[in-house]
């Protein structure tokens, strides 16, 4: 939750004040409004910029038309709207507690008792949701809020009722990367069953804390949902064949939620848990502005956490996501029945599990899946305060490399790419991350960081020393000594770490760079810590480039992350 912006944000929508920003996506701010009687509630407004688009407004129409429409104990009912003239907004409950993605973030993965219970009643919610003939499909560790009562399904912009046609454009698939099934991704074939899909991989991220098909570029994680296991190392067996039965690539092989209900077996409700119970210590305050109504009365208790835009980690996979086929045919037969009943019968009560990695090597983590360290994992990267600097070493590469010429590297968080191609081909093998703080599946990454990883896939001895330089530049250029301002674009180099070896001193391990921790901005001979990520919220965008000198480079990837 964080405090309202007065050049920014409007001081009333509707009748109701406004408190504070709760979050934002892709069509617009989400903000905590307080009626006139005190009642509060979390109101969607949609942009300015995209309220001339039809389709856009269509989708937020079509958004509270759902959410009218169905009401029941896991979704925060509508309370009110305005369709007709901007500002288009809608009003629903107000929520409070973390979203998933937040309490696993801050306490890590869940037990697998408590994973059960969650499992069983977001099944529930999702049996209400498809009896008023409602398909969510964007289900996923953001759009599910723990409140004291249970979990509830937030944020149907793009739910899809049985005669709605899609308002996604030709090639686009709807939902989120890892959580969107096979068959929305290869034919845009939406139904029950994809949102059964959503929620084995929403549950696969709450018992592992980790992405369920890794982290990388939005085509890099889809090639990996169609062709690829869902990440279940380390979960106990019976929880991992529930959650490997729905997120099975054929859909007539994913049970029902009636029939995941009834496997999960559950004797006592979620809100009851031990686990669950402490994660309502993770809602934050509502500020004390909030908490007084029109006769200083207090009109609220905890408040919702926001919910984050996907991280936008970078893979570059060593199979081209284009060249997506369809997964082989398969047969009718339900496996899952069979697998669940085994793991009862005997009775298994933990494991250790070992994946087989695709060229028949064994390992803890399949090499290539983008998915990076764990939260505990020591960054093997620069920390600290930045070195002094010398433009050039004795022997080998510069600490760092001069800008020469305008840099018209910029990354688009709209698009999530970038607008300049990258100026050299990286090594087929080559693989990186770039994962923000303020995402949702973060990997450990601290809130207000951005973590930048690197390494070879395959080992590939005699190789050359292979230098690159890390740059991060915020959306505005930096001042003289390295303050932020307003002029933009920025056609600065941005911040930089030192020059490294990815070679050295293993090709295959990742080498991580934490920002701004090891960063700096040089100008005029001098050196700057890196800016805060927060002093210019926006697009951020993040270059790596193969340094030959102190003046000749090229870049070789560029991705970026949202700040806010």
């Amino acid at each position: 939750m964080d405090t309202l912006r007065p050049s920014q944000d409007p001081e009333r929508i509707g009748t109701y004040a406004l408190l504070a920003r709760l979050g934002a996506g892709g069509m617009g701010m989400v903000y905590l409004g307080r009626s006139p009687g005190g009642r509060l509630v979390a109101i969607k407004v949609i942009k300015d910029e995209i309220t001339d688009h039809p389709e856009a407004l269509t989708r937020f129409r079509r958004e509270a038309e759902t959410v009218r429409a169905v009401r029941g104990a896991y979704t925060a009912n509508l309370i009110d709207a305005s369709l007709s003239a901007p500002p288009y907004w809608l009003a629903t409950e107000y929520v409070a507690g973390p979203t998933l993605s937040h309490a696993v973030r801050e306490r890590g993965a869940f037990p697998a008792d408590t994973c059960l219970r969650l499992f069983a009643a977001l099944a529930e919610g999702l049996a209400s949701v498809h009896g008023y003939g409602v398909t969510h499909r964007d289900l996923k560790p953001q759009n599910v809020i723990l409140s004291p009562q249970g979990p509830q399904l937030i944020d149907f912009g793009i739910a899809k009722g049985a005669e709605d046609t899609a308002l996604t454009r030709t090639g686009l698939a709807p939902g989120t990367p890892g959580f969107t099934a096979p068959e929305v991704l290869m034919r845009n074939q939406v139904g029950a069953a994809a949102d059964v899909f959503a929620l084995g991989a929403t549950i696969a991220f709450a018992a592992t804390g980790r992405a369920p098909f890794g982290s990388g570029p939005m085509d890099a994680v889809s090639y990996r949902a169609v062709h690829e296991e869902i990440d279940l190392v380390g979960v106990e067996p019976r929880l991992a064949a529930l959650i490997r039965a729905c997120a099975a690539k054929d859909p007539a092989e994913r049970p029902r939620p009636a029939e995941i209900i009834a496997l999960c077996a559950v004797g006592s409700a979620l809100s009851e848990d031990p686990h669950y119970l402490a994660l309502g210590s993770l809602g934050e305050e509502v500020p004390e502005t909030a908490m007084r109504g029109p006769h200083d009365m207090p009109t609220a208790g905890p408040g919702y956490v926001p919910t984050r835009s996907p991280s936008q980690a970078g893979y570059v996979p060593t199979l081209a996501p284009q060249g997506m086929t369809a997964p082989h045919s398969r047969s009718r037969r339900r496996p899952w029945l069979i697998a669940l009943a085994v793991t009862a019968v005997l009775g298994v009560t933990a494991a250790v599990a070992v994946r087989l990695l695709p060229d028949g090597k064994d390992g803890a983590q399949a090499q290539g899946s983008g998915k990076g360290p764990s939260a505990g994992d020591v960054s093997p990267g620069l920390t600290g305060s930045p070195q002094p600097v010398g433009d050039q070493t004795p022997k080998g590469p510069p600490q760092f490399i001069e800008q020469t010429a305008p840099s018209g590297d910029s990354w688009s968080g709209k698009d999530h790419a970038c607008v300049v191609p990258s100026e050299e081909a990286a090594d087929l093998h080559f693989q990186y991350s770039v994962t923000a703080g303020d995402d949702s599946l973060t990997d450990g990454v601290p809130s207000g960081k951005a973590r930048i990883g690197y390494r070879l896939k395959y080992e590939d001895p005699g190789l050359d020393p292979y230098y690159l330089s890390v740059a991060v530049k915020p959306p505005h250029e930096l001042d003289a000594q390295g303050h932020a301002t307003t002029k933009g674009p920025n056609r600065q180099l941005g911040m930089m770490n030192k020059v490294t070896n990815m070679y050295a001193p293993v090709q295959t391990d990742w080498k991580y760079f934490t920002y701004p921790d090891d960063f700096v901005y040089r100008s005029g001979g001098k050196e700057f810590p890196a800016i805060a990520l927060s002093a210019d919220p926006g697009e951020w965008t993040v270059t790596l480039r193969h340094v030959k000198s102190v003046k000749d480079y090229k870049s070789v990837v560029c991705d970026g992350f949202m700040a806010e």
